[in-house]
């Protein structure tokens, strides 16, 4: 997951406690995310750090990799490594089983771990998905978003519909344990019936998971610009709809719902991206990469050269850098945590919070509060110690979240 950093002033930053990294944190988890920025071109919607690969750039983005991964302390092993971007799969073969070779180094849990890896369409090659495999690969997310190929040029997506599908069956031939596809609906000239086209020709692949994201308009991205110039339009109506559609068709060709946007076969949910919605830690490496780890938020320098500048002086995360009250910590593990089907249960926060909280009971009675308002709107149910949001309630997410996000501001 490409967690985006929030830098707010919460009144629990105030009080005076134990360090979230000893009390809160240090038995969890720990995933390790590698951002790879290279891109051929950019997308109209993509407002993630790239550019375009040339030999001096990978050269200096590897020297960069090697000098952050020395600076970090590597006191747990880690639980699930993701590779985004980007375009991961814009490197060579062999440049995959360089940067495979420099994670596989890390102290791991031993077993089988989770290990993702990005791919565009156009760059799916059977030597990429070997070499891959070879260094441990156990999942592949095909940034697919549209099978339809008007909706592909409205999106400046530069793969077509035969290498989406051409994609898939080689990754599927190599033998991946997990194969997600990534699909967009709310699309400019997407109406239900287009959007459903897509998704029944993606269900009937067979993938083991499919996440699927609501069109947004990102700032400094091409479709920012239009809509800013009147080309494109908003319409919060057929976005509840076509929400409302993918959650009933996937349910019935078996897929359970696990997030808003997320839906998995048994066994297949993303293990990274559950440890990072449930607050614990994750180290990000590379340009604009971001972290939460020891206590400390923050995040890379969205520049390679700058990135590369900064972790061979032996600074690093140092954009937008917070150390973690337990109050923020929690107000984003209830936000987050929110956005999944299970909910959060509040008595499981509670004992994890509660030597970094100590005597500061009132907190949690005004969780309760703000808990008691979402299942009064009809937005929230409470099973016992269980909150979840009800199909309203995820169709209001963001809302949701943004009314939690005041919890401690409003704090006395």
């Amino acid at each position: 997951m490409r967690t985006q950093q929030k830098d707010r002033a919460l009144a629990m930053n105030e009080l005076t406690v134990e360090p979230v990294e000893s009390a809160c944190v240090m038995s969890n988890p720990v995933g390790l995310y590698v951002h790879v920025p290279f891109c051929a071109s950019s997308c109209d919607f993509c407002a993630f750090y790239q550019i375009k690969p040339d030999a001096e750039k990978i050269a200096r983005y590897f020297s960069g990799l090697a000098d952050e991964v020395r600076l970090i302390s590597w006191s747990r092993p880690i639980s699930t490594i993701f590779w985004g971007g980007g375009t991961p799969g814009l490197l060579s073969p062999d440049q995959l089983r360089r940067l495979g070779e420099l994670v596989g180094a890390l102290p791991r849990l031993e077993g089988s771990i989770e290990w993702s890896v990005e791919m565009a369409p156009a760059s799916v090659t059977e030597a990429r998905l070997q070499a891959l495999k070879e260094i441990g690969v156990t999942r592949i997310s095909i940034g697919v978003q549209s099978l339809r190929p008007a909706l592909l040029d409205g999106l400046g997506r530069q793969h077509t519909r035969e290498q989406a599908l051409r994609a898939y069956e080689r990754v599927r031939s190599v033998g991946f344990q997990s194969v997600n596809l990534d699909l967009m609906f709310a699309l400019p000239g997407q109406d239900e019936a287009l959007w459903l086209e897509d998704l029944h020709e993606a269900m009937a692949l067979k993938p083991d998971h499919l996440s699927t994201y609501c069109l947004t308009f990102e700032e400094d991205t091409a479709l920012w610009v239009k809509l800013s110039q009147g080309k494109v339009k908003l319409d919060p109506t057929r976005e509840a709809q076509l929400y409302e559609t993918t959650w009933a068709e996937l349910a019935r060709s078996g897929f359970e719902q696990y997030e808003v946007s997320n839906f998995a076969r048994p066994g297949h949910a993303c293990r990274h991206n559950l440890n990072t919605w449930e607050m614990h830690e994750w180290v990000g490496l590379g340009p604009s990469a971001a972290s939460q780890y020891g206590g400390v938020r923050g995040s890379n320098p969205s520049d390679l050269a700058l990135w590369s500048e900064a972790v061979a002086k032996g600074e690093r995360a140092t954009d937008d850098r917070t150390t973690l009250s337990p109050g923020s910590l929690l107000e984003d593990a209830l936000i987050f945590g929110l956005r999944m089907n299970v909910g959060v249960d509040l008595a499981a926060l509670r004992q994890r919070f509660r030597p970094a909280l100590g005597e500061h009971e009132s907190v949690w009675q005004d969780v309760e509060r703000r808990v008691l308002h979402l299942v009064e709107d009809g937005l929230a149910q409470r099973e016992r110690d269980r909150v979840f949001l009800t199909p309203r309630g995820r169709l209001l997410a963001d809302a949701v979240g943004a009314e939690i996000m005041g919890l401690f501001q409003s704090s006395e």
